[in-house]
């Protein structure tokens, strides 16, 4: 948790008079009176305006469980309520009510609170300093949404994953002790197999929710305009994707951000980044991608998460649009399109390795799976960068960890990483060898896993719930592979040239595929270096690009 006691000036900060004459030019409507104990907005309220007290108070409050309410502070004159979510019209997490004697306030929407942020640089950096870590502040209370399940079930710490790598707030209720959580499973009658179950802000109960329908429920998922067109589509919100975003939103470009998960992609997994540039005691891949997304939503990009983008459909009408062909039959229609869509997590040759995936298998080591295995014996595959943080995440809260590689860390992990590796006393390398083979079953989870060495055969068994895999990525291009031409191993090849089906009078750009007016960048793309800052440095790249691509005309076949 953040230590926020000391930041309280920022998490809400007073505009002087000067501030609040320049906020209030970009008002979306004139004052409002609120008589005492009157509801300014309520938790789980779309598109709830952020609001610029200007006469007496407001009392600002959370949910606290599935009954309770509790005080977050009170806004007084010159204060503006709100969170991350304002910025684009998204549920609000908190709900308000006007305090003593009442109180007079201006709105500001989802838009010209933006233009607001933009058009004020201090008292911009004011909001969204404020904004931010007032959501820091949520997520530490878990003041959003209610999860009731038990203790190491695969749903739930999906769910828990989703929600934290999304930086949503949530508390967990465990369903098997006392308490309003096995209450409210008595009284609507669920089942075992429907937990876990998600209690929305706005008092929606899922079962056993996936993603998507978590998703909706929040609000993440915006409804799409039939019609619209976009200037840029992004495929992916891993940092590429959200450099992109960052970068064409800032330049007035309409943006429209898709990923089938959440944002951060691979590097949003990292424990602990410590080789990006300017961050000398490094920072978390989660850390790095919620910035990025808070900046995003600044400049107005809009995002669509988690949905899956089926495929591309080239040039569709007259005005040269591209569609984008989405999970649950919505599309959406770009004048280009950036793909950005990463890599999938390589799943090794293990019989029956699908069925523990959540349940003992993991790709990724956050905070929710280190909890999950603290104080126990735990084993981990890959040699690589990926791999080397996770260890120095892990095995400080395991009994034992067992890493197993194919050749020599020199090989393939960074120095620093290999010398904090040596330094860990609980860490035990297996040397040339694999795991070939699991076991385990569904009500327990994985059991074991069988370690063999690759140059004499011998095998080891190790008792173990947790193995946690960083054997490389494959390159997720497999929606859009029948439309772009792509190399050998299936990454997207850019630069070179364009379709021959295709009657374009200029060549590719380099970062533009065999089709116009679609780039590819970061990890899918073809010669890239596979780097959190080599893949923010295309992402930037691109966009001028894009520029120059949409400044000739298409011509007609």
């Amino acid at each position: 948790m953040a230590d926020l006691s000391a930041r309280q000036h920022q998490m809400f900060p007073v505009l002087n008079h000067h501030q609040v004459e320049t906020a209030k030019r970009f008002a979306s409507g004139e004052p409002k009176r609120f008589e005492p104990g009157d509801f300014v907005y309520r938790v789980g309220d779309y598109a709830a305006p952020a609001w610029l007290v200007l006469e007496g108070s407001m009392d600002v409050f959370r949910h606290e469980g599935l009954s309770h309410e509790a005080p977050i502070t009170t806004h007084g004159v010159g204060q503006l309520s709100g969170e991350v979510n304002q910025l684009s019209g998204r549920p609000t997490l908190a709900g308000a009510r006007a305090a003593g004697a009442g109180c007079m306030a201006i709105a500001f929407d989802a838009a010209h609170l933006r233009a607001l942020v933009i058009g004020s640089a201090d008292v911009g950096e004011i909001i969204m300093r404020a904004f931010i870590l007032r959501r820091v502040g949520l997520i530490d209370a878990g003041a959003g949404s209610v999860l009731i399940g038990t203790a190491g079930n695969a749903a739930l710490a999906r769910l828990q994953g989703f929600l934290a790598r999304s930086a949503f707030p949530y508390i967990v209720l465990d369903a098997a002790a006392e308490g309003e959580g096995r209450a409210l499973i008595e009284r609507l009658g669920i089942l075992a197999s429907e937990l876990p179950l998600m209690v929305c802000p706005n008092g929606t109960v899922l079962k056993k929710p996936t993603d998507a329908e978590a998703a909706t429920c929040l609000g993440m998922t915006p409804e799409l305009k039939a019609g619209k067109v976009y200037d840029v589509a992004v495929v992916g919100a891993g940092p590429a994707g959200l450099a992109t975003a960052v970068y064409a939103a800032s330049e007035g470009l309409d943006v429209v951000v898709i990923d089938e998960r959440s944002v951060g992609g691979q590097a949003g997994a990292s424990s602990r980044i410590e080789n990006y540039l300017g961050f000398p005691t490094g920072i978390s891949g989660q850390a790095l991608a919620g910035r990025a997304y808070n900046q995003a939503l600044k400049f107005g990009a809009e995002m669509v998460l988690p949905v899956e983008v089926s495929s591309l459909v080239p040039h569709e009408d007259e005005r040269g649009a591209l569609r984008l062909e989405l999970s649950g039959g919505k599309a959406v229609r770009a004048r280009s399109v950036v793909i950005a869509s990463g890599a999938r997590y390589r799943r090794p040759n293990v019989a029956q390795i699908e069925t523990f995936e959540g349940n003992g298998v993991s790709y990724w080591a956050s905070p929710i799976e280190a909890k999950l295995c603290a104080g126990e014996e735990v084993a981990l595959v890959g040699g690589g960068n990926s791999a080397g943080q996770a260890i120095a995440f892990l095995a400080p809260q395991v009994r034992k960890l067992h890493l197993v590689v194919r050749r020599a860390l020199e090989a393939t992990m960074s120095q620093y990483l290999i010398d904090r590796i040596k330094a860990l006393p609980n860490v035990e390398l297996h040397m040339n060898c694999e795991v070939n083979a699991i076991a385990g079953d569904a009500a327990t989870g994985l059991t074991s896993a069988v370690v063999r060495n690759l140059l004499d055969g011998s095998e080891r068994q190790l008792p173990l719930h947790h193995l946690f895999l960083f054997i490389g990525a494959d390159p997720n291009a497999g929606w859009v592979s029948d439309r772009v031409h792509t190399d050998d191993k299936g990454f997207i090849v850019t630069g070179q040239s364009f379709d021959k089906r295709c009657s374009f009078i200029r060549n590719p750009l380099p970062l533009e595929t065999s089709l116009p007016n679609v780039f590819a960048i970061g990890d899918v793309r073809a010669g890239s270096t596979k780097r959190v800052a080599a893949a923010v440095g295309e992402g930037a790249a691109v966009v001028s690009q894009i520029h120059a691509a949409l400044s000739f005309s298409r011509v007609p076949r």
